[in-house]
């Protein structure tokens, strides 16, 4: 999950200076009230949500004139290498920004907790 990995090493240089200073104890409480924030996960989208506007091809359409129809909603899914635009209905893109900005919160909250994870093993006290 390389979106997971670019939002870990965002939280990792922000908040190594604070968990530094921070005890095991408060660590570990810092992890599990992060781990409580995570909550329900089938509300979830990785990717992204563009806007397009295509021409259909046809000769005597406006399109061919220079004015595209549109815009239309595409939902691009983050995953490795090269993924494919999937149409977003206009009565579910409400939903899907809903579900990606869910998606953002949730990395950011395991970012945190790996973060932190990894101040505890530099301690020696992962567990």
């Amino acid at each position: 999950m390389p979106w997971l990995a670019a939002a870990y090493s965002c939280v990792m240089k922000e908040h190594k200076n604070d968990l530094t200073v921070m005890s095991v104890r408060q660590l570990l409480a810092r992890r599990r009230a992060l781990a409580g924030r995570v909550g329900d996960v089938e509300q979830v989208l990785a990717g992204s949500l563009v806007e397009q506007a295509r021409r259909c091809g046809k000769a005597g359409c406006r399109c061919a004139g220079g004015e595209p129809h549109g815009p239309y909603a595409y939902f691009a899914p983050r995953t490795r290498g090269r993924g494919r635009l999937k149409y977003v209905p206009s009565g579910l893109v409400e939903a899907v920004r809903d579900h990606l900005r869910r998606g953002e919160q949730i990395a950011a909250v395991l970012a945190e907790i790996s973060a932190i994870n990894a101040e505890l093993l530099a301690r020696r006290e992962l567990g």
